[in-house]
This record gives C-alpha cells, sequence and structure tokens, in this order.
C-alpha cells in the first residue's frame, strides 16, 4: 500500500483558507515533490506589504490571494529538508502543477508564466 504525502501542520493551516480544488491540487503535487505551502490568503496589510517588497504586482484587493476562500497558493520547494529558491526547482514546480491540474480537470495560471513577472513558487486559479 502507498502511503500518501501530508503537509506539515502549518501547511495545512494556510490550505484551511483556500478553494477546494486548489487544495486538492496542492495534496497531487506533494505526492511529487517536497513543498511546503507558504501563503494562501492574504489579508489586506499583508498583501499590501507584498506589494511594498516587490513580492506581488497587486495591491489589495487585486490579486487572486485577497479573497476567502483564497484562489491562489505560494509553495516552497524542498530539497534535502530545505527549502530553495533556485529557479530550476521551480519551473520543475509549475511544470509538475500544470500536469496534475490537467488530471484533475482544474484550469490554473502558473506564475512563471507571468509576462514580465517571474513568480514561480505561485499558482492560481484562471
Amino acid at each position: 500500500m502507498v502511503e500518501l504525502k501530508m503537509f506539515d501542520k502549518k501547511s495545512q493551516e494556510r490550505l484551511e483558507e483556500v478553494e477546494g480544488e486548489l487544495v486538492l491540487l496542492a495534496q497531487a503535487v506533494l505526492q511529487r515533490v517536497d513543498v511546503i505551502i507558504t501563503c494562501g490568503h492574504r489579508g489586506e496589510i499583508e498583501q499590501n506589504e507584498a506589494f511594498k517588497n516587490k513580492k506581488s504586482k497587486l495591491k489589495y484587493p487585486q490579486s487572486k490571494h485577497n479573497s476567502l476562500p483564497s484562489k491562489a497558493i505560494d509553495f516552497a520547494v524542498k530539497v534535502d529538508g530545505m527549502v530553495v529558491w533556485d529557479k530550476k526547482y521551480y519551473d520543475i514546480l509549475g511544470k509538475i502543477a500544470k500536469e496534475e491540474a490537467t488530471k484533475l480537470g482544474i484550469s490554473i495560471v502558473w506564475g512563471g508564466d507571468f509576462r514580465g513577472f517571474y513568480d514561480g513558487p505561485h499558482v492560481e486559479l484562471k
């Protein structure tokens, strides 16, 4: 019997405020690559801080992170138990997220496909 990988407690808490389709997608991605969820829903202060720090191109309430439940999630990839930010890992994450979304019949946009702004950790519902 194959044992399913489970998210850590903090990732599970973040997923509680995310659209169900994205939760299913995140769980499918986790089975193929070691990831945690770094962001689900963002309130006004957190979103505007992300904008100010150039981690988002959008101010509150324009981001898909701002709805409740959130229509966007951000992943972090782990290699040997450590979070990594090297683009090559997020390109793999994006490929896997798109493959799993197709299998699940979920329409997504991966942040690595944004024009003029690479956001490899980001996945949102179309």
